[in-house]
């Protein structure tokens, strides 16, 4: 039989999914093979936003690179900011002051929660539930505020640096959080009546999208969505990093390892960074909020200066930054995807000679063909949904 004979006698179809499907939660583009309406095969085909922000950061000073990790998971910007100031940091041999760690963990902590509601918000809407997005992006607005008191801005944030963090927690940013917390639990309250007992959510995630713990290990996948197989493994826990260590907080798990699982880990872990967040709020120590060390931490703008000698100084830290010790280093952290790790090679200079990162949304995505095989065409879109891939990440 010829091959045009195979093709035309066989059952199975190719379909392509994306990279223009408002369903695939940016650039993805998918590879569908289909026998009537079931998955004989998923291949994700990636890198339409490939960007080359490792090659950038190999010609950018330490310091010049922080805003371009914004733009990785720029849903949840302080957790990027978080894991590459912290490898630094590491590869420094720095100690950051007390109360840099207490902000970093609050920071961190807020933008947990609203990748969380965009997520869990955007996988309602991609299955035909309008007002639960609204109610999210209510909630998440209320974070974006704290961010813009604390910092100025409100998505790309470029907050945390090396050495501790660019402004001060103020009064204001405590009070707009506390406030924040005390709403938060109706809130959620909300969303579950809506969701967590809706028929149609259930048909759509229970049962959909199923990994074991073993394959989940296997495959590399992360987060909340290998939280969901069974696995209790959260980077905050396990190898704590900051003050994690300091705050009770429980670490949520499925028993099934479907998309409904991924769904209630998710809303568990908003519940829990709550919790954090509060102890932290509370407990913050008095202190600088970074090093007292002009070589790594700029001082102020020059227009505040009174001399030429402190202007001079600005200008040659623009310009020349700080150099880090030789040597190699890897340094991770809990982001709201699950594991992203930061790997930097110094060779002495005020660059790093090389710099790579292991993005969750990447690793996580290789288990779409696993998870889709032999379900419906339908079931594609929660299965995206539940693994909430962010593409600024994924491609880098």
């Amino acid at each position: 039989m010829s091959e045009r004979d195979e093709i035309i006698s066989s059952n199975v179809v190719t379909m392509h999914m994306g990279p223009q499907h408002p369903s695939t939660h940016g650039v993805l583009h998918l590879v569908l093979d289909l026998d009537g309406e079931k998955i004989v095969r998923a291949v994700p085909d990636i890198g339409y936003l490939h960007r080359g922000t490792e090659k950038i950061a190999e010609n950018l000073l330490y310091h010049q690179f922080v805003p371009y990790t914004d733009r990785l998971d720029y849903m949840a910007a302080m957790s990027n900011n978080l894991a590459y100031v912290q490898a630094v940091e590491k590869l420094m041999d720095m100690e950051i002051p007390e109360r840099a760690k207490y902000i970093r963990v609050i920071s961190a902590e807020l933008s947990r929660i609203a990748a969380h509601l965009l997520a869990v918000g955007a996988w309602a809407l991609d299955l035909g539930a309008m007002s639960i997005l609204l109610y999210a992006m209510r909630e998440r607005e209320i974070i974006l505020d704290i961010f813009e008191m604390l910092c100025g801005s409100r998505m790309t944030l470029s907050y945390l640096r090396v050495g501790g963090a660019r402004y001060d927690f103020t009064p204001q940013c405590k009070d707009a959080t506390l406030k924040f917390l005390d709403i938060l639990p109706d809130r959620l309250e909300e969303y579950e009546t809506i969701l967590t007992g809706n028929r149609v959510w259930i048909k759509r995630n229970k049962g959909v999208g199923v990994i074991s713990a073993d394959d989940a290990i296997a495959l590399g996948l992360t987060g909340p969505a290998l939280r969901a197989s069974g696995v209790r493994w959260d980077i905050r826990k396990d190898e704590p990093y900051l003050v994690y260590d300091r705050f009770e907080f429980d670490v949520p798990t499925g028993a099934n390892g479907d998309c409904f699982d991924r769904y209630a880990v998710r809303m568990e872990d908003i519940r829990q960074s709550a919790r954090i967040i509060r102890q932290a709020v509370n407990e913050l120590p008095d202190g600088p909020f970074a090093v007292d060390d002009p070589h790594v931490v700029p001082p102020p703008k020059p227009d505040v200066y009174k001399n030429m000698e402190s202007l001079v100084h600005h200008f040659k830290y623009v310009s020349h930054g700080f150099k880090v010790p030789k040597g190699e280093v890897y340094s991770s952290i809990e982001s709201p995807k699950g594991e992203l790790g930061v790997y930097i090679v110094s060779d002495g200079g005020e660059r790093p000679y090389r710099l790579k990162i292991r993005a969750p949304s990447f690793m996580n995505l290789q288990t779409i063909n696993h998870l889709a095989t032999g379900r419906y065409l339908s079931d594609v879109i929660a299965i995206i949904s539940s693994l909430d891939p962010v593409f600024g990440e994924c491609d880098k």
